[in-house]
């Protein structure tokens, strides 16, 4: 799977279906026919849209956990709580299960973010509360989580 590359807005109706804008639809065309896995996410409350091949990735790592330790067992049911298969409709339409939209507290309008391999799925308000962070904020996390990534050969990041 490429990378999935933008932020996108759109509105889900009244049975919480949402049309994916069409520059999202041509990046994930690949894992259309595939369909999709909608969960929860981990930290926020969005959810997360994985094609069906990462999801499988997904999978494959959690399998390699041991089942005989709690944590691993607790966290396995944790990861996969409310998980659906979702697939598009005729019309070209993605509908998000009831539980999981008021996990997320989507109701109208909607941000499909990208998020390396998967599309975060926001209600707008929150999406947009959650990147209020100051420039100096974003300068100290950029710095904590990528500060020490050299991974250019000539030793420049």
């Amino acid at each position: 799977m490429n990378t999935i590359v933008g932020t996108y807005e759109c509105k889900a109706d009244n049975k919480g279906r949402l049309m994916l804008p069409a520059p999202l639809k041509k990046q994930l065309h690949e894992g259309l026919g595939q369909g999709f896995v909608l969960k929860r996410s981990v930290f926020q409350k969005c959810l997360e849209l994985y094609p069906m091949a990462e999801w499988d990735k997904e999978m494959r790592k959690l399998n390699k956990l041991n089942r005989f330790v709690k944590k691993n067992n607790d966290f396995i049911r944790a990861f996969t709580a409310g998980v659906r298969v979702i697939e598009m409709d005729a019309a070209g339409r993605l509908l998000i299960p009831k539980d999981l939209a008021v996990f997320a507290g989507i109701e109208g309008d909607v941000v499909l973010s990208s998020a390396v391999s998967i599309v975060e799925v926001w209600d707008k308000g929150r999406y947009e509360a959650s990147i209020a962070i100051s420039d100096e904020d974003f300068a100290s996390l950029a710095e904590d989580v990528m500060g020490n990534i050299m991974d250019d050969e000539d030793g420049i990041s």
